[in-house]
């Protein structure tokens, strides 16, 4: 097993992540915001776009997770080769790409994706963003490194859960083929800790830690209801 996931292993990945129209739409404060989980114990970095990617990797000492949303396609998590090509150009370890069984923009599976960025980038890492555990079982034929459950509940395969699905992670789990990263809905830290009791390797949380507009709209909305 690499340094770079013994590092990770049992541990916090924090995503920090803004998206358009957003005051924090900025890499300087995309870089600002991943200093600040670092600071607070997060092990691991996971940010969206080039630019952001650039400025973080710069700012932090941990591993960064890489990846961009791009295209019209339903598969927009680093779809294609073109795209994890860049993102690991920017210095990111690893390259967060989809990994579920959908046609890809470029027409490539994912093992000629996987394999076209490993014989570019032999060190990067590939985290296969998943939506069910026959996407997971896919990934693994396909040479992926990790197996997150980002997608379960997006892809239209599984129904969308109020928190993480834990059906899934249940079953990425039992593969006992590679790391496990939970992530997606992980709202609380009760959740995150149930995460890693039920075998995951690390535990992925964005939006209740970097997302202040959506972290207001929860306490907003509880104080009107209250009133």
């Amino acid at each position: 097993m690499s340094e770079l996931l013994e590092a990770v292993k049992g541990r916090l990945i924090v995503s920090c992540q803004a998206y358009p129209g957003e005051p924090m739409l900025d890499p300087r404060t995309m870089a600002q915001v991943a200093q600040a989980a670092v600071q607070g114990g997060a092990a691991a970095i996971r940010a969206k776009g080039l630019a952001d990617l650039e400025a973080i990797n710069a700012a932090v000492d941990v591993p960064v997770i890489g990846l961009v949303k791009v295209g019209a396609s339903e598969v927009y998590i680093t779809p294609t080769l073109e795209d994890a090509m860049e993102v690991a150009a920017t210095g990111c370890q690893i390259v967060a790409l989809d990994g579920t069984r959908r046609e890809r923009p470029d027409s490539r599976t994912l093992a000629e994706t996987i394999a076209g960025l490993k014989a570019a980038y032999p060190a990067v890492l590939v985290m296969a963003d998943c939506g069910s555990v026959g996407d997971a079982e896919a990934a693994v034929a396909a040479g992926a490194d990790i197996l997150g459950t980002t997608l379960a509940g997006y892809s239209g395969e599984r129904p969308k859960t109020e928190g993480p699905d834990w059906e899934v992670v249940d079953q990425l789990v039992a593969l006992a083929s590679l790391p496990v990263f939970v992530e997606g809905r992980v709202h609380a830290p009760e959740q995150a800790a149930e995460a890693i009791r039920r075998g995951a390797w690390a535990v992925v949380v964005g939006t209740a830690i970097t997302h202040p507009s959506t972290i207001t709209g929860w306490f907003a909305t509880a104080v009107e209801s209250a009133s």
